[in-house]
């Protein structure tokens, strides 16, 4: 009997002291605050900006015949010419064009390597005028008339203002995440005081009403009109 009454008092005892511990608990909490005192929200910021680079990569093609490899160095050779002229004609200058090196490969066929040779020559134009670049890019089929073998490699559009255009964009994402979170906790009967913590998103560049973004960011180069967003997440202080 005597047992069973010292089993209760250490059990009793021992709920007291776990009740006591967790009323402590709760109590430092309430008086020093915790994370229901905190508002975590992501806001975001976007804006439409107009390219004012763009790039154009043009590729020239030779291929030589029987072992006639000089001369086709000066056939691709005539042919850069010939493509920086039709690129002078329509408003390019030589400062904006950049000749790459020619690249020789041999030619294999079913039995192995043959005499000819593939040349190939790259030529950039880089250029603030985006629509100059657009329109040079759709005269370049007419080099085939002056037997030029020249194809379109890529064009390319770039915003030059992207580093400036972020800060002012963190600015507006942080005002976007604290009137979010002012909605919030107005339903709480709360009000939202200063930042505590932000942290900064990655730069989404994508093309106009595009919703193809990345975990790491991307960057569309292949229009003109562009969305850049960025995104913050800021935790703000519950008064």
């Amino acid at each position: 009997m005597g047992e069973k009454k010292l089993t209760a008092s250490i059990i009793i005892g021992v709920a007291l002291i776990v009740s006591a511990a967790v009323f402590g608990a709760f109590f430092y909490i309430a008086r020093t605050g915790s994370s229901n005192d905190t508002l975590s929200v992501t806001g975001s910021a976007k804006t439409r900006v107009t390219s004012d680079q763009g790039k154009l990569i043009i590729s020239l093609a030779r291929t030589s015949e029987n072992g006639a490899l000089a001369s086709s160095y000066t056939a691709i050779a005539n042919d850069l010419n010939l493509t920086k002229e039709l690129l002078k004609k329509f408003g390019a200058t030589d400062e904006e064009m950049d000749e790459k090196p020619i690249s020789t490969s041999q030619v294999y066929g079913p039995n192995g390597p043959t005499e000819r040779y593939q040349l190939t020559q790259m030529l950039v134009l880089q250029s603030k005028d985006v629509n100059q670049v657009t329109e040079i890019s759709k005269k370049i089929p007419e080099l085939a008339s002056k037997g030029v073998l020249a194809s379109v490699q890529s064009l390319e559009y770039y915003y030059s203002q992207l580093p400036d255009l972020r800060v002012s964009l963190l600015t507006d994402a942080v005002k976007d995440a604290k009137a979010r979170a002012a909605k919030i906790a107005e339903g709480t009967g709360r009000n939202v005081g200063d930042v505590q913590a932000a942290s900064v998103g990655v730069v989404q560049v994508i093309s106009p009403n595009s919703v193809d973004i990345s975990d790491y960011g991307s960057y569309d180069t292949s229009s003109i009109e562009k969305d850049v967003m960025v995104t913050v997440k800021a935790s703000f202080r519950l008064r």
